[in-house]
């Protein structure tokens, strides 16, 4: 019978600087908990420490880096790199003994976790001392968002996008085997192991940027067919509940799960009970605090579909006491990319999870927000006719007449307005219309062309 893997473990690592509140850190550290937990992985135990910055080369204290390395049974010591020198009788004796030693695993040992996450992101060589101390793999916050995104990229955009992340991630990172790096010989002759390795990301890189260019084309194209069409972009930060805001505007059978970037591909889907026009509505990737510049810059298509949306719904989790420095976390992404011109609305979510004092704090706070529950009915029912009469107080009347001759074109008018009366002479069809003026001077230029 087989066994199943251990569930790795790890343990986290704050730093507390002074313009960080109590709050703040405990609500980062909690994330970072869950962000663990996304990847996989039991969170074992936490390691706090108030600094004046991040910046030392172990990033903790002396006697914070003993504490840390008693949980993962490391020396607590920056050791040295260079290995001490020995003859060879001296490495064929500890050789002979490392190998009787590797079939004799003690069985009582005590687990220690295999892993050490930061909660801020480390220099190279922070991270090379923390591992020499703890004798753990450790890995930042960036690290984790990164390999998070590389499990649950699905479509074909996706995985170049994230791989492009990691890789830049990764490249700066790189460092010398414990057995050297030797000079190659032939093509590349001078570059260590090393460079050779940075040359061929480097050159991986490149190839992306052409596939992606490629299928970014493909998908512009697509977002030019919905044009003129009428599009709301759900935004906000990861978890905040926008797929489930998502399934219940649409009645799709979208991803709903309690975990940060369950998906990170976007959903567009029209709004149900379906209108005329019909409304599109996109579920556009999480933001998170410390959100890699590399992937908010190579998400370039998620996010174009809110820059070119008609209509923002900043989705907030309004249970979150640290829901406001989420909220920012979300504007300061798409100020990124120009989308803070688009008009928006703010969506406090999750309202079931919040006492009577809270919803009133909160309507006071914020008087123009839209406040609901997820799951409740009536109040999606209520944030659908606010999308509607937002789109219908842009729309003008318009006649158009469509000759006898052109009837093929009557399923363009129908799915780009609404047909508000339909009558015939002996031109043809003449139809009273309401719809954007986009597209109905659209309709004019087809009804002329043809």
């Amino acid at each position: 019978m087989e066994t199943k893997a251990p569930i790795p473990q790890a343990v986290l690592v704050g730093i507390q600087t002074p313009d960080i509140p109590d709050v703040a850190h405990e609500a980062s550290l909690e994330e970072l908990g869950r962000l663990v937990k996304t990847l996989g992985y039991e969170v074992v135990g936490t390691v706090s420490q108030k600094r004046d910055s991040t910046g030392a080369a172990a990033l903790l204290g002396s006697g914070k880096l003993a504490e840390l390395a008693a949980l993962t049974g490391g020396t607590g010591v920056v050791s040295s790199m260079a290995p001490p020198s020995k003859s060879k009788a001296r490495q064929r004796f500890e050789g002979a003994a490392e190998t009787v030693d590797a079939v004799r695993p003690d069985p009582d040992a005590a687990r220690k976790p295999e892993f050490v996450i930061v909660d801020h992101e480390l220099s190279p060589s922070q991270i090379r001392n923390l591992e020499r101390a703890t004798g753990a793999e450790v890995l930042d916050r960036t690290g984790v968002i990164v390999e998070i995104f590389h499990r649950h990229a699905n479509t074909r955009e996706a995985r170049l996008q994230v791989e492009m992340a990691r890789l830049k991630y990764v490249a700066p990172r790189m460092r010398e085997s414990s057995a050297g790096g030797g000079r190659q010989q032939g093509p590349g002759a001078g570059e260590s192991t090393l460079d050779l390795d940075r040359r061929k990301i480097r050159d991986r890189i490149s190839e992306l940027k052409d596939q992606l260019e490629a299928v970014q084309r493909d998908g512009d194209q697509r977002r030019s067919a919905r044009r003129d069409q009428l599009r709301v972009a759900l935004v906000g930060y990861t978890n905040a509940g926008k797929s489930s805001l998502m399934r219940a505007l649409t009645g799709s059978q979208v991803l709903v799960e309690d975990k940060l970037f369950a998906t990170l591909d976007t959903t567009v889907r029209i709004l149900q009970p379906e209108t005329r026009p019909r409304v599109l509505i996109s579920d556009t990737v999480g933001f998170i605090k410390q959100l890699p510049h590399d992937l908010v810059a190579s998400f370039r298509s998620t996010l174009a579909e809110a820059l070119e949306a008609s209509l923002l719904l900043f989705v907030v989790d309004a249970s979150d006491p640290t829901y406001e420095a989420q909220l920012e976390v979300s504007r300061s992404a798409l100020r990124e990319i120009g989308a803070d011109v688009v008009p928006s609305r703010l969506v406090l979510n999750k309202l079931d999870l919040v006492d009577t004092a809270g919803r009133a704090a909160l309507m006071d706070k914020h008087p123009d927000a839209i406040v609901l529950s997820a799951h409740a009915p009536e109040d999606v029912s209520a944030l659908r006719d606010t999308i509607v009469a937002f789109f219908e107080a842009s729309m003008v009347e318009d006649v158009l007449v469509l000759p006898y001759a052109k009837q093929g074109l009557i399923g363009e008018v129908y799915e780009s307005a609404r047909v508000l009366s339909e009558e015939h002479n002996e031109t043809g069809r003449v139809l009273k219309v309401r719809g954007l003026p986009g597209a109905i001077t659209r309709l004019r230029r087809s009804l002329a062309a043809h």
